[in-house]
């Protein structure tokens, strides 16, 4: 076994972090993304943390909201979420580098959430920010910015609230 094999089966038995995503819409029917603050290139996503000890997960998704945006969550109506959890793998050369390298990569639970204010009321200078910019995107424009490793699940979410997207 070569020492690439050795080490793709070593990150193979590694677990996933427990994890949330948003997908924040405004009226228009576009989404939130975010340009990544700590990515020298183009790399944007919608926000998505961890979830904390003992928190459920709607409960991290909502502190993630205000973490990530400054957003009250009095200011969006949740739609919808995921049926299910959606896994994906970071690449081998991020894994070391993440997380003290204890997960693989992350698996989520999506939310869809509607936001009801004004864009004025968004704020990504929070504590310990993770976007440089924001925006609204139609979700096939965040596509083509989404970084590679995480296109499937971006594609998987949004088939899943396919329906529910779009102007309101």
């Amino acid at each position: 076994m070569s020492a690439a094999e050795a080490g793709a089966a070593a990150f193979a038995s590694l677990p996933y972090r427990p994890c949330v995503g948003l997908v924040l819409m405004n009226r228009a029917g576009e989404v939130f993304a975010g340009r990544r603050i700590d990515n020298p290139g183009p790399a944007w996503q919608m926000p998505q943390g961890g979830i904390d000890e003992g928190e459920t997960p709607r409960e991290a998704a909502l502190r993630e909201l205000g973490e990530e945006t400054g957003l009250d969550p009095a200011r969006v109506a949740v739609l919808a979420e995921t049926a299910g959890w959606i896994p994906y793998d970071l690449p081998a050369e991020l894994i070391p580098k993440l997380w003290g390298g204890r997960f693989r990569g992350q698996e989520q639970k999506w939310f869809l959430l509607r936001f009801l204010g004004a864009d004025s009321e968004v704020r990504i200078d929070g504590e310990h920010p993770e976007f440089s910019e924001w925006r609204w995107m139609a979700p096939d424009a965040l596509m083509e910015r989404i970084v590679p490793f995480k296109r499937q699940v971006y594609e998987a979410v949004f088939g899943e609230f396919a329906g529910l997207v779009g102007p309101g």
